[in-house]
């Protein structure tokens, strides 16, 4: 099933080239022109940024998911693989697994685009690298709501329509512009966001901007903050992907 997936990312490049040049065109295009309307001057806005569309790139998980694997049911494709002789959590973990490859894969050139504008790695190594690994983690976690929203909706039109939705999510976080200054719900808002808390953890891990004062409970302890909403996501959803692809009708 993984193999499956990563030959249909194989034969379909220009969706693939679009989805991981995406992101390097919001961050040049956020990075330049926001950049030069905030309090920020545009290179520290840029290492502000750069950990924040990280994130929501990864949150990006919802949308992908769910479009696979609504097109799936729609074309028939889920129907016959039900037919064969394999376990019922391989088709969605497959597709997730993929999923992450993918997104591991265009990460590096993302980050290499943020080095050449000014971001860098201020923190430790090992620090780093457990930022990566929680970027991903959440990802994979993202993937799987995804994927049981796309076999919930059945449809690729309701599934592009609802997909496009989840673009909002991070313009209700930090990842674009800091909370200080929002009145005070929507900044409580904000930061229980699970965008917030991971934004705010990558930024913390990479050494770009230290935790804020006085925020809520998943922004003043990001690390933790961002593996318990992994942890949530992954046990509501994964269970829930697996149980609707088994029994459509459930």
């Amino acid at each position: 099933m993984l193999g499956r997936q990563l030959l249909r990312v194989r034969n379909n490049p220009a969706l693939a080239v679009l989805t991981q040049t995406m992101p390097i065109t919001m961050l040049l295009f956020f990075g330049y022109v926001f950049g030069s309307a905030l309090a920020m001057p545009g290179a520290e806005y840029r290492s502000f940024l750069v950990p924040g569309l990280l994130v929501a790139t990864a949150a990006n998980g919802i949308m992908t998911g769910m479009f696979q694997a609504a097109q799936d049911v729609h074309r028939g494709v889920t129907d016959r693989l039900r037919t064969l002789p394999v376990s019922r959590a391989a088709v969605p973990l497959g597709q997730a697994v993929a999923d992450l490859v993918v997104t591991a894969a265009g990460t590096v050139p993302f980050l290499l685009v943020g080095l050449a504008v000014g971001w860098r790695v201020e923190g430790s190594v090992a620090a780093a690298v457990g930022a990566v690994g929680l970027l991903l983690l959440f990802r994979f976690a993202c993937t799987w709501a995804g994927i049981f929203l796309g076999l919930l909706s059945r449809s690729e039109e309701a599934a592009g329509q609802l997909g496009s939705a989840t673009f909002m999510l991070p313009l209700l976080s930090n990842a674009y512009i800091p909370t200080d200054n929002l009145p005070g719900w929507l900044r409580t808002l904000a930061e229980w966001n699970p965008i917030s808390a991971l934004t705010t953890a990558l930024r913390d891990l990479f050494g770009n901007a230290p935790v804020p004062d006085g925020a809520a409970w998943p922004v003043a302890h990001p690390v933790a903050g961002s593996l318990a909403w992994c942890a949530v996501l992954i046990a509501v959803f994964a269970p829930l992907a697996v149980r609707r692809y088994a029994h459509p009708r459930a």
